[in-house]
C-alpha cells in the first residue's frame, strides 16, 4: 500500500515538472511581443488640437476636463469672434479655467 502512494507521488511530480517546461516558452514570447504595440501607439499621443480648425466632438475627446458643454462653448467663441490668436485667448471661453488651460496646454495649438 505504501508503495502506490509513492508511485503516485512520483508520477504527479513527473506531470507538473513536464507541464511546467512546456508552460515556459510560450510566457516568452508573449513578453517580447509587447514592446511592438507599445512603438505603435506612441506617435497618436503626439498629435496637437487646433483650435481654429477642431469641431466640439474633437475638442471634447482630446482635452481633459472638457465635456459638451464647454467644447460648444469654445466653437461657440470661436465663431462670435473670430480664430483665436494665442491659446491662452481660451480663457475668456465660460467655463474654461486656469486650471483646464494648464492640463491641456500641451495638446493645443493655435493655427
Amino acid at each position: 500500500m505504501r508503495t502506490g502512494y509513492f508511485y503516485s507521488l512520483v508520477f504527479a511530480l513527473m506531470t507538473s515538472a513536464s507541464i511546467a517546461a512546456f508552460a515556459e516558452p510560450a510566457a516568452k514570447l508573449e513578453t517580447s511581443a509587447m514592446p511592438l504595440a507599445v512603438q505603435a501607439s506612441a506617435p497618436v499621443e503626439s498629435a496637437r488640437i487646433n483650435l481654429n480648425g477642431a469641431d466640439s466632438v474633437t475638442l471634447q475627446r482630446g482635452l481633459s476636463g472638457v465635456g459638451e458643454a464647454k467644447a460648444k462653448a469654445i466653437v461657440a467663441y470661436r465663431d462670435s469672434n473670430g480664430p483665436f490668436s494665442s491659446v491662452d485667448e481660451l480663457l475668456e471661453v465660460k467655463g474654461i479655467g486656469k486650471a483646464i488651460l494648464d492640463k491641456n496646454r500641451d495638446k493645443l495649438e493655435v493655427n
